[in-house]
């Protein structure tokens, strides 16, 4: 799209098109809602949404160049956590994303399901030793 308005998400331009692109995938959206308000393990988002890495990655990284996400290296594992657009009007969009996430069937099976991995007294085999989210002492509390 030619001359599209640019935004500033995540200390980057990007045009509000490649936002909306960014959002407007049902795998992505997945993520998003994994993520919520904490930081995730990539290695969660595979055993959750029961698919493989790459896939994982690349939809990751999709959200990354769109300024959706950020991420943060820890050894041999990739964290991943919602980046909040400095930019009000896409900062309002993605909030938006995000609150309609909530009532879908879909998205709260998730959630459940990741609740059960990290806090389960036994972990699924494939997270053994992957590190805890930092959110995991909350859901604990909520169980």
């Amino acid at each position: 799209m030619r001359g599209a308005k640019k935004t500033r998400v995540g200390g980057k331009s990007v045009s509000v098109e490649t936002l909306l692109r960014a959002l407007a995938d049902r795998t992505r959206l997945r993520l998003i809602n994994l993520m919520g308000d904490a930081e995730l393990c990539v290695c969660y988002f595979v055993e959750v949404l029961e698919t493989n890495q790459p896939k994982i990655s690349r939809h990751l990284a999709y959200l990354r160049r769109a300024g959706v996400v950020t991420a943060r290296r820890q050894s041999l594992w990739m964290h991943y956590r919602v980046a909040v657009p400095p930019d009000s009007h896409a900062a309002r969009i993605l909030q938006e994303v995000r609150a309609s996430l909530a009532d879908d069937p879909e998205m709260h099976r998730d959630r459940e399901r990741l609740k059960r991995a990290c806090c389960a007294p036994e972990k699924f085999v494939r997270l053994q030793s992957a590190p805890a989210p930092a959110f995991v002492d909350t859901l604990q509390e909520k169980l």
